[in-house]
């Protein structure tokens, strides 16, 4: 048996205790409240890297939460992989929906349910375990650098300017992610490429408090009707954007990449029945894999105003709110978009209501070439592990550090997720098959052997 399934099957269940331990911190980076877990959580992942075998390891302070560093050098003239991930995670709301505590992880039908089991504790403690298996077998052929951050559900504010300050800490001839997604088991897949992210926030005031819907109703605008109106106003009868010039700098697709995307598995009734929805959604004349891969968006995140506690409360409130995100393509500019939506929503405000409009946080779309050592070295892994070759494909959701760490670190990043689209990221019920665990664990040794080998 090869030495490194041995090693992995002798120590599965302890490496998977592991992960549930992890899980059980909730380290919620957008709440004040758990800055104290998310402090503990980086300490267990700087633990988990020196027991796996990394002789470096550092805990950096930010301006927020800390970024964990950890490295091997195993022979100066070997290539470096540089391994990003996060350890913290979305806020577990609404907990109501969630069948099982989102912090105390549960295992049901094969499936780890708790908030981060792919996204991404699940995924990138495969790279620390990994680790332990190259160097308890002495198999180690490249040198191996981590940087795990807490910040990569609120923007990774603090992360630019501590890339900038260690550029030469980070030095590697390639960057390694696991934060994304496969068709399926049955039909490995690799993202070349991720869209990049606008979020915005936006305040419409009316009156000058909340008002009696019976005395004032039919005589003052109601902010969040006026609200409701700008927003469906941003999409026409085809689902297309109307906001002026934001389709100017997309990079359309050859007929090539369409062609290929055509071809991927996609099973609709399967999608849908996943979703409980009877219809599909969005840009006319687009598949559904083109809208969530090649296609910008924009999205409301949540929307509210007004009275929503118990029973009724008749106001025509003063404020009403909505978060909105954009997803982008390449060449669109994060910057440039934002600015654009933020004017826009100011723009077309009605004169009897203000409107204040802000940004959140963005980040750059990324593509990589798959006809690069880098990607070629992925697919053998993948292929090597699953005995098929992956499938090149787009992901919908958004890394937004990537186009820094390019041009920063000068280097390629390569995406090599294992989870599924059905694992409710960013939702209640968060899962990780653990089958889907091993697997990454098995095959990510084998893109340090591919990468080395003829690596110029």
């Amino acid at each position: 048996m090869n030495p490194w399934k041995q090693y992995q099957d002798q120590n599965k269940e302890r490496f998977l205790a592991e992960l549930l331990a992890l899980l059980r911190i909730p380290s919620i980076s957008a709440k004040s409240e758990n800055n104290g877990d998310m402090l503990t959580c980086a300490k267990a992942v700087e633990e988990a890297l020196k027991q796996a075998g990394a002789p470096v390891t550092k805990i950096y302070e930010t301006a927020g939460h800390p970024i964990v560093y950890g490295e091997i050098i195993t022979d100066p003239s070997f290539p470096t992989v540089l391994v990003y991930g996060h350890y913290d995670v979305q806020p577990a709301d609404p907990l109501e929906l969630w069948h099982s505590s989102p912090f105390d992880p549960t295992i049901k039908d094969g499936k780890i349910y708790a908030r981060g089991a792919c996204d991404d504790k699940g995924q990138f403690y495969m790279h620390v375990k990994a680790l332990e298996i190259m160097t308890q077998t002495k198999s180690l052929c490249t040198n191996i650098k981590f940087i795990i951050e807490g910040e990569e559900e609120i923007g990774s504010p603090n992360l630019a300017q501590f890339v900038k300050a260690h550029t030469e800490l980070l030095k590697a001839d390639v960057i390694l992610i696991s934060d994304t997604a496969m068709i399926s088991m049955d039909t490995p897949s690799i993202d070349i490429g991720v869209r990049g992210l606008s979020y915005i926030e936006i305040e419409v005031t009316g009156p000058n408090r909340d008002l009696h819907s019976g005395v004032y109703g039919g005589a003052v605008a109601n902010p969040i009707t006026i609200l409701s109106k700008m927003i469906t106003s941003c999409h026409d009868e085809n689902n297309h954007i109307t906001i002026p010039g934001f389709y100017d700098d997309v990079l359309s697709s050859t007929d090539a990449e369409r062609k290929k995307m055509a071809e991927a598995p996609f099973d609709e009734t399967e999608f849908k029945t996943d979703l409980g929805i009877q219809h599909l959604w969005g840009e006319k004349g687009y598949s559904t894999n083109e809208r969530t891969g090649i296609r910008p968006t924009l999205e409301v995140n949540g929307i509210w105003g007004g009275y929503t506690g118990e029973g009724a409360k008749t106001v025509l409130p003063s404020k009403a709110f909505a978060k909105i995100s954009c997803r982008l393509v390449p060449n669109q500019s994060s910057e440039k978009i934002t600015s654009m939506i933020l004017a826009h929503f100011k723009k077309i405000a009605p004169a009897f209501v203000t409107v204040n409009a802000f940004e959140h946080h963005g980040g750059e779309p990324y593509i990589t070439p798959i006809d690069s050592h880098e990607y070629q070295s992925a697919a053998k892994a993948i292929a090597a592990t699953f005995g098929k070759d992956p499938i090149p494909v787009r992901g919908g959701g958004s890394i937004p550090i990537c186009a820094l760490f390019e041009k920063e670190l000068n280097v390629k990043i390569v995406f090599m997720g294992f989870g599924l689209d059905s694992d409710n990221l960013h939702s209640p019920n968060e899962k990780y098959d653990i089958v889907n665990f091993y697997k990454g664990i098995e095959t990510i040794p084998y893109f340090h052997q591919f990468f080395a080998e003829n690596k110029s």
